[in-house]
């Protein structure tokens, strides 16, 4: 029994040198790694953050800020139920020049 804890005390003992071992080539690669992740997040993340903003500033500028045609299609606009806040007819993120109430837009006198 005692020959038992002896050997498995000496392979614990090795394991863990093994360990030690093998975590402090693991820092060294670590810091390789953070450095790498560095690099590549200056020359490919944020150059392409700064592409795609572009893109989209140059889209937004084309568009076309015209209020669409209203149409009266019986589908659509259908009020069963007030909303619960304002007049009721204003939905929660109603935008005056891009949402029409079902009888047309705001101010708009046709």
């Amino acid at each position: 029994m005692a020959a038992l804890g002896k050997v498995s005390q000496a392979l614990l003992r090795a394991s863990l040198g093994q360990t030690r071992r093998q975590l402090s080539a693991t820092a060294a690669h670590g810091e390789q790694s953070a450095r790498t992740w560095k690099i590549l997040s200056f020359v490919v993340a944020f150059p392409g953050v700064a592409v795609c903003m572009l893109n989209m500033y140059l889209k937004e500028q084309q568009h076309s800020h015209e209020q669409p045609e209203f149409i009266p299609y019986s589908h659509l606009r259908l009020r069963s139920k007030r909303f619960p806040w304002g007049d009721g007819n204003h939905s929660l993120f109603h935008n005056a020049h891009l949402n029409a109430l079902p009888d047309g837009y705001e101010g708009h006198d046709e």
